[in-house]
């Protein structure tokens, strides 16, 4: 097997799969510190994620209980009846495609607009701003502010708010009213989702070298959208992929914004996501193997999810 690789002068030529072993076990040997460091998380993640996540794949062609061993394998059964008889999980379904739509592009538009413009700030004021919108979440009894600022009687922040100004004459129950309680947690989760991939981009836009604005400049370049669109953009093609795939994951396992919010079961089951379906039979029934069921078919709609935005993002990270 042969790999294509640009020599010298961008004459390309075949490097063999050995010559990439070796080249690979020798870039290892000179990061021997990077990787004993990344060592504790790596055993973390692989005994607590990567282990149960490869286990869950075929329990979920099992019954499982937790008091019966071992699993019964009952075949497509679970799937069977996820989509004809489970009418709560289709309802599940419905929820979570409302907020990988709303929250996944809402939140990785944002986070890359917000970036963008902390870029362009001094840089004590950059350090400020990125703790201020990467602190919410972070935060762990955050749902109690919005709990005081969604409260269904008068006192209530935008009740009061709104009293005062005139729009209304009575309390609206914004955390049981199944007309208002989505928008709610959907207004949420987009507060705290400037993670991991809002840091991503942030760092994307630091690694930018300022020699290539000043060759744009020189190439015809004479604003900054032109910068964003031909430089700036193109440049961040791993940042950007990585901030994807953390919105897709963020959007589509979104469960305890809900259930902290609305409680649970939410009114009509109007906050009920895909993952909190699995929450329910997994934590509250101990069914493992219908959960497991449950969140195999969400594993294929990310996995669908991030090879799309990978086919998007790839002319950036081919650059």
């Amino acid at each position: 097997m042969a790999l294509e690789s640009s020599g010298i002068f961008g004459v390309s030529r075949k490097v063999t799969l050995g010559e990439r072993i070796r080249y690979t076990g020798h870039e290892m040997k000179r990061n021997i510190a990077c990787y004993v460091m990344l060592a504790p998380f790596m055993v973390f993640f692989i005994v607590f994620t990567v282990i149960p996540v490869i286990m869950s794949l075929p329990m979920g062609f099992t019954s499982f209980d937790m008091a019966t061993f071992p699993p019964k394998f009952v075949g497509l059964d679970n799937f069977y009846t996820l989509f004809l008889e489970d009418d709560v999980f289709l309802q599940s379904v419905r929820t979570t495609l409302i907020f990988a739509i709303f929250t996944g592009p809402l939140s990785y538009a944002l986070s890359f607009f917000l970036a963008w413009l902390i870029n362009e700030l001094h840089p004590k004021l950059k350090t400020l701003f990125t703790l201020i919108f990467y602190a919410p979440s972070m935060a762990g009894n955050i749902y109690f502010v919005w709990q005081l600022i969604f409260s269904g009687d008068s006192y209530g922040y935008l009740n009061s708010f709104l009293n005062t100004m005139g729009f209304t004459t009575a309390a609206v129950q914004w955390l049981t009213n199944a007309n208002y309680l989505l928008p709610c947690v959907i207004i949420v989760q987009l507060w705290i989702s400037m993670g991991a991939g809002f840091l991503a981009l942030r760092a994307g836009f630091q690694g930018i070298d300022s020699a290539m604005y000043e060759a744009g400049a020189i190439e015809g370049i004479r604003n900054r959208w032109q910068e964003l669109v031909f430089i700036t953009i193109p440049s961040m093609g791993p940042q950007l992929m990585f901030a994807a795939v953390m919105q897709i994951v963020s959007s589509f396992t979104a469960d305890i914004v809900g259930r902290q919010l609305v409680g649970f079961p939410s009114t009509d089951y109007m906050a009920h996501t895909i993952m909190t379906h699995a929450f329910d039979y997994g934590w509250v029934r101990y069914e493992m193997g219908y959960a497991s069921a449950i969140c195999f078919i969400l594993f294929i709609a990310m996995l669908i999810c991030n090879s799309v935005i990978r086919k998007i993002l790839q002319k950036y990270l081919d650059t």
